[in-house]
């Protein structure tokens, strides 16, 4: 059975007291990183982004067809000009003076409703771009809150950062003054079970919660100051205090 002092021993408690406060810190690190509050943001942000894309692409579909219809008035319109400028030279047959009247006529009537389709297409955009800006507010606003969140979220992981170096700073620290073979012992159980080392107070553990069993009480009793007993249900090493073996005061 492995050995340490009593004394020495005891000095597990302040090491696992130490890897507590860095378990804590590590647990707290994670739940930082995994706060709910960015995963909806990034949720939300997606299907804003979606949503503005489709914007985007409906005010660019409409700026083409508004281009269209300006462009066919436009032809409409000169040929209505150059028609009106032969008509108003007077030259020509007088069928074809009356026969490029009726085209003027005809042609007055299909600007106008090019233009009534302009005009249509112009306010269409009008509405497009205006669900443009108001889907872009609604992109930055998340972005926005995205940036105060992850500000706050940061600042608190320096300071568990900080706060981790100082603590393992000070675990290395104590943990070279202990004895090397104790420390090796402490440092698996760490790894293996969670927890390294809890004490034994009247009677029960402190790593598991639970009151010993009479026989294994025994069995504790019977080992030696220096043996390095464990915990029969958590594994832990088992640090005994000076009532580890007497009942609790009644309450």
């Amino acid at each position: 059975m492995a050995k340490a002092a009593p004394a020495e021993q005891l000095k597990l408690l302040e090491l696992q007291g130490l890897d507590a406060k860095l378990k804590s810190l590590s647990n707290r690190r994670r739940t930082l990183n995994s706060d709910p509050r960015i995963t909806d943001l990034e949720a939300a942000l997606s299907v804003a982004n979606g949503e503005l894309g489709g914007a985007k692409v409906a005010v660019h579909d409409a700026e083409a067809e508004l281009k269209r219809a300006e462009a066919d008035v436009e032809q409409v319109a000169n040929r209505i000009e150059r028609d009106e400028a032969r008509l108003n030279s007077g030259t020509g047959l007088s069928k074809d003076l009356v026969a490029l009247q009726k085209d003027i006529a005809s042609l007055n009537k299909r600007r106008s409703d090019l233009e009534d389709v302009e005009l249509e297409v112009l306010e269409r955009l009008d509405s497009l771009r205006a669900r443009q800006a108001a889907q872009q507010q609604i992109v930055d606003d998340i972005k926005g809150s995205f940036s105060g969140i992850r500000a706050e979220l940061d600042e608190a992981l320096a300071e568990v950062d900080a706060e981790e170096k100082v603590v393992r700073g000070q675990r290395d620290e104590f943990a070279a003054g202990l004895d090397a073979g104790m420390l090796a012992i402490y440092e698996k159980t760490l790894a293996k079970r969670g927890v390294g080392a809890a004490r034994l107070f009247h009677g029960t553990s402190e790593a598991s919660g639970m009151k010993l069993s009479p026989g294994d009480l025994a069995e504790i009793k019977a080992a030696a100051e220096d043996d390095i007993v464990f915990c029969p249900d958590s594994g832990a090493i088992l640090v005994r205090s000076a009532e580890w073996n007497t009942a609790a005061p009644a309450s």
